[in-house]
Parts: C-alpha cells; structure tokens; sequence
C-alpha cells in the first residue's frame, strides 16, 4: 500500500517517489524561487527519494537521497515536495 504525503512529513527511511514539486510558500516569489531551486537540485516529478537523517533539534535539517544525489533540506522546503511513499499500511 503506498501514501502520498508532503517530503516534510516522511519519516527516516521512508523511500518514494516524487508526484508534485511546488505551491506550498505563502508568498509567490518565494514559491517560484524555491521551486527552481529545488528543480535544479534533481527534485523533479518521477525522481526516486529516501528521506536518509533528520537534525537532532526539531529534526531540521533533514538528508535525502535523491536518486543518487545526497541533498540537505530545511523542513519548509521539503514541505514543497508531494511524495508517494511507498510500503505496508502502518
């Protein structure tokens, strides 16, 4: 059974792939600016991502894995990344 959920609220370990990136900032600028960036990073919709560690306080940052790409991200940009995760029904 698979879920789709925001990259943000993935737990360590959780692997899947991306289904949406963009459209969560408040502001429009700052949504097209970090949906660039993320784009340029390798986040791009069908790419394969492993949510790898979370920071100690807060859990920010967090490491992903994307395709074979290792990336840092804070938890409001991840928030910006609709995943389908895949797995058992928890």
């Amino acid at each position: 059974m698979s879920r789709i959920l925001r990259l943000s609220e993935a737990r360590v370990g959780d692997q899947g792939v991306i289904v949406e990136v963009g459209e969560h900032c408040h502001h429009q600028s700052q949504a097209v600016d970090l949906e660039r960036r993320l784009l340029e990073l390798g986040f791009v919709e069908g790419a394969n991502v492993e949510l790898l560690h979370q920071g100690l306080f807060g859990g920010d940052p967090i490491a992903v894995k994307v395709d074979d790409m290792r990336v840092a991200l804070r938890r409001h940009e991840a928030a910006s990344l609709k995943v389908e995760i895949a797995g058992d029904a928890q």
